[in-house]
């Protein structure tokens, strides 16, 4: 929490004082003595925070919390404000001759701006003080004075998983595969000591499995000691193995109650365990140091002993070797026969009356195979009249989360312990799908680009912040917070699940991270942020206020020009901007006020033109142009320095390569930061353009269209020095036009996606040298060779696409020792094939297989050898769903 309110505000200051020297001028000073006051009062925070989970004067010391939050905003306003004042004056003096006059004024203006945000400071200065002692009155502390020590002390209330300890027989339903699975890694296998990890998100039922297992007369009998530690987010090392000592050492020492050192305690197991067999299971593990601390304390004295792990972070389970298995949501299924068996056990022989399908149906969808959820919700069902209204009420709390009960309050609960366990800044990152609705999947690329343009992404060596952001993705899925959607690596999706949705817009709101605003539910507390606004604009503005508003998002609304123009006079400090899928035909030149925009999306809008003023926007990391009607960029474009991502394209079926992309004027050379650049017309450009491209060294992702011949040599000896390049897509002019990929002396070594829309002679002997190639399309390509016989050898590829007569031959022969890890295999419109064969072992990862369209393909390659796959269509018609 310290880091979350104070971090970025105390980042923002040391960034002030260390590249705006100029403009500091006069209050430096003031500058780094707020700086020395934040820093006091960082520790404290931390100090409440430990207060706050022990329930300890919780009312209190959130209004404590929340005083110092509404100073950090303060802060960052009146140093937006300031850099915004300076970056019009800049701008001001650009624009052309200023009299005498004109001179002198601003300068009596700069000298007022200066002695209002000194005095500014100085009165926040003097509430922080006052904040501070408050705090000191209540008796906080910094943790490294004491306070640490209240972090392993604090005993909750009650732990809400407790129950999960305790299942009936009969109530345990969908685990039963797992569960003997589960056994059998137990008691059969090696004699060596081995670690077994379940791992899962929060309320998936590791800990319910892992308790039947353990209770199992078969593995009672099988092993001669037995502990059972819940270690829990935080946990005191010497407690956790007196602990373990207790249930596993029976000697009278193993009970002595003396203060012995971590080092004692561990070797008293070691003498304990070292000639016996044992299992042990670590319930709950958070920190991957556990490993590193108990590892020692067992021995591994080939008796068959056995470790068993349950986390929700995959990360601790790679901490040390193990044998991971990663526990899915239920099926449907199995969703609904846990919900009956719960919810009726006492009547209706466990089943559900006709009267109450359709909305007990509403219900267990509403968990989405959550375990948790639906065990929890189905129990507090079963204790009221089996009646419609009764179950209305429950399906009300679901969908509003207002009068939720104890019950329900209870998956709460659960669910947040994995977000209070996350740092900053992963903890923003996280809170930021609580600006998206309820079941929306959002491209990853795209949230990495928000995440750095809100400034929650933290340099780190030499990785750029998009892999920084990657990473932190990375880790979220780990911790089972988000889940991935897997398409084709460009389109890549996550989501959070509904009720870890819900947790996140309760965390949110408390604080004051991000508001919805909503024709249908129009509130608005005026402190978050970052806004959504949906449906009608109108009365937003009257609403909204004096907000310090900095991240505008809008869904379905109906779009005004005068509205927009005074948005952009209203919130000057604006840093990102998302008009994605509005119905916006003009971009008014006003943006170009907005001076502290870094990202802007367009997507899908009806924009013809950006204006000329685009050019003042000089932090912009971000331009989403993609599905617009801008077909020609302005030449100002060339202006913006930081520019990182230019996406521009828009979907045409009629043309060649069923894409628009842009033209660029001469000048791209000077977007010397640009790591996206797609989708450019090549032919519009000329030899000129493509020449500029070699100044782009850091490019990453690059588009062309409309290529010809000639531009197609010229574009590969541009392109040699690009190091970083990871994705590559072209296309051809017409269907004359030839790809002439022998062009390619030496393969990018990071390339890892390819698109080539356009005849091919063929496929070049340097194709096996494409290593990192995941996914490769080809369309139009009009190849007579069997590609496979060449393609096979690309070990790393896992998308494969050939569609529009990529391919003219009869005849696609997947052969055994190929294709080792391919997962996704796409053919379309390939009119001449008749068949495909696949041999028995080829494919052993393939998971999805598609045929669309393909008029002499009679027979259908059999499937029954593909172990792994789980989706098979045909022209539209499901063949096969195992998910």
């Amino acid at each position: 929490m310290a880091e979350m309110f104070l971090g970025p505000v105390i980042t923002k200051l040391i960034e002030l004082l260390a590249e705006e020297v100029k403009s500091l001028k006069g209050v430096r000073k003031q500058v780094k003595s707020l700086q020395k006051e934040l820093e006091f009062i960082q520790p404290l925070l931390k100090h409440a925070e430990v207060k706050l989970e022990s329930g300890e004067i919780r009312d209190v010391m959130q209004v404590w919390v929340k005083h110092v939050r509404e100073e950090a905003n303060r802060i960052e306003e009146i140093i937006d404000e300031y850099l915004y004042f300076v970056e019009a004056e800049k701008h001001h003096r650009q624009s052309g001759c200023i009299s005498c006059f004109h001179k002198a004024c601003g300068f009596v203006k700069d000298i007022k701006q200066r002695h209002d945000i000194a005095s500014k400071i100085q009165d926040i200065k003097d509430s922080l003080r006052e904040i501070k002692d408050r705090g000191q009155g209540y008796g906080l502390r910094p943790l490294e004075q004491g306070a640490s020590s209240t972090t392993t002390n604090v005993e909750a209330p009650g732990d809400p998983r407790l129950c999960s300890l305790f299942i009936e027989k009969d109530e345990f339903v969908g685990l039963e595969t797992e569960s003997e699975a589960l056994v059998r890694k137990l008691v059969e296998g090696s004699s060596t000591r081995s670690v077994i990890s379940l791992v899962g998100q929060g309320g998936i039922g590791k800990t319910t499995l892992a308790k039947k297992v353990y209770d199992e007369e078969i593995v009672k009998g099988h092993f001669e000691l037995h502990a059972w530690v819940t270690v829990s987010q935080s946990f005191n090392l010497k407690k956790l193995l007196k602990n373990l000592k207790g249930q596993i050492c029976t000697t009278e020492r193993g009970m002595e109650e003396t203060d012995k050192e971590v080092a004692q305690h561990i070797q008293d197991l070691r003498d304990s365990l070292k000639a016996k067999s044992y299992v042990v299971v670590f319930d709950d593990v958070w920190q991957e140091e556990l490993w590193e601390d108990i590892n020692s304390a067992l021995p591994n004295n080939n008796k068959g002993s056995r470790i068993l792990v349950t986390t929700r972070n995959v990360g601790v389970a790679n901490s040390s070797p193990c044998d991971l298995i990663q526990l899915q949501t239920w099926s449907e299924t199995s969703s609904w026969e846990l919900f009956c068996k719960k919810a009726f056990q006492s009547e209706f022989q466990g089943r559900c009356p006709q009267d109450l399908e359709d909305l007990s149906l509403e219900i267990v969808n509403k968990c989405q195979g959550l375990p948790l959820a639906i065990a929890t919700i189905a129990g507090l069902l079963s204790r009221k009249e089996k009646v419609e209204l009764e179950w209305r009420r429950v399906l009300g709390d679901l969908n509003t989360k207002s009068g939720m009960n104890s019950q329900i309050e209870r998956i709460s609960q659960i669910l947040s312990l994995s977000y209070y366990d996350l740092p900053y800044p992963l903890n923003y990152c996280f809170l930021y799908f609580g600006i998206f609705p309820e079941d929306y999947s959002i491209e990853c690329e795209r949230l990495y680009r928000l995440w750095i343009a809100e400034g929650f992404i933290i340099a780190r060596g030499e990785m750029t912040l998009e892999e920084v952001a990657e990473a932190y993705l990375k880790e979220l899925i780990q911790r089972n917070l988000v889940a991935i959607e897997f398409e084709y690596r460009e389109n890549k999706k996550c989501r959070v699940h509904d009720l870890m949705h819900d947790v996140i817009l309760s965390r949110a709101n408390e604080v004051c991270f991000c508001q919805t605003w909503d024709e249908n539910k129009p509130r608005f507390r005026g402190a978050g942020r970052r806004l959504r606004i949906s449906g009608s604009i109108e009365n937003v503005l009257k609403n909204v206020g004096d907000s310090p508003i900095r991240s505008l998002f809008f869904s379905d609304i109906d779009e005004q020009e005068s509205f927009i123009v005074t948005l952009f006079k209203k919130f000057k400090l604006l840093e990102v901007l998302d008009f994605d899928r509005v119905p916006l035909n003009i971009l008014p030149k006003e943006v170009g006020n907005v001076f502290h925009l870094k990202y802007l999306s367009l997507r899908d809008t009806k924009v013809k033109i950006l204006p000329k003023s685009i050019k003042n926007l000089q932090k912009l990391q971000s331009l989403d142009i993609r599905e617009t009607l801008i077909r020609e960029l302005p030449v100002e474009i060339n202006e913006l320095r930081n520019l990182r991502h230019l996406l521009a394209y828009r979907v045409n079926e009629s043309s060649f390569d069923g894409y628009d992309g842009v033209r660029m004027h001469e000048g791209i050379g000077n977007l010397k930061e640009l790591q996206s650049l797609t989708l450019l017309e090549a032919h519009r450009g000329g030899i000129g353009l493509l020449k500029e491209l070699e100044k782009l060294r850091k490019l990453r992702s690059l588009g062309f269209s409309n290529m010809t011949s000639e531009t197609w040599r010229g574009f590969w000896a541009s392109i040699q020095n690009m190091d970083h390049l990871e994705r590559l897509g072209l296309g051809a002019k017409d269907e004359n036009e030839v790809l002439d990929l022998q062009y390619i002396s030496s393969p990018h070594h990071l390339l890892q996606e390819l698109i080539l829309v356009g005849r091919l002679q063929n496929l070049p002997d340097t194709i096996p040298r494409f290593q990192n190639i995941c996914v490769l399309i080809l369309s139009f390509s009009w190849l007579i060779d069997d590609p496979c016989k060449c393609l096979k050898v690309l070990t790393n590829l896992e998308s494969l696409v050939l569609e529009s007569n990529a391919y003219e031959g009869e005849e696609l022969h997947l052969e055994k020792g190929g294709f080792e890890k391919l997962k996704v295999l796409w053919m379309r419109k390939l009119d001449g094939l008749k068949h495909i064969e696949i041999d028995e072992g080829a494919l052993p990862a393939l998971e999805k297989l598609y045929l669309f369209h393909c008029p002499l393909l009679k027979e259908f390659p059999s499937v029954k050898h593909l172990k792994k796959l789980k989706h098979f269509e045909i022209d539209g018609s499901l063949v096969l769903n195992w998910n």
